[in-house]
């Protein structure tokens, strides 16, 4: 965009019916989550590698291969659940028996 300051990048919104400021603190708000994730994910990696290398010791053939498919099983079976998750819903099976309101709480007798 020419004729702007690099400071007006985030002021200035086309498509925008909010205020500039707005529009500026809803920009940088996805910043304020993922730089915080980022990190966390920085320093979980950084544990793994040093317990590994710490503890691992010599790991026989078998031990690898145990470890990638406890791995890839715990991903199989949790992708899996998530899609029969996401099937239920699509298909219905979560919705209450007997109309589309909302249950009301029982009341003690």
């Amino acid at each position: 965009m020419p004729g702007l300051a690099a400071g007006h990048l985030f002021l200035h919104c086309p498509n925008c019916d909010k205020a500039p400021a707005t529009a500026y603190i809803d920009a940088m708000g996805k910043w304020y989550v993922i730089v915080p994730l980022m990190a966390v994910l920085a320093a979980a990696l950084w544990f793994a590698g040093s317990a590994w290398v710490e503890f691992a010791g010599d790991i026989p053939l078998y031990g690898y291969f145990a470890i990638i498919g406890g791995v890839f099983f715990s991903l199989l079976i949790g992708g899996g659940l998530m899609a029969l998750a996401f099937y239920s819903d699509r298909a219905g099976y979560d919705d209450m028996q007997g109309g589309e309101g909302r249950k009301e709480p029982r009341q003690s007798p």
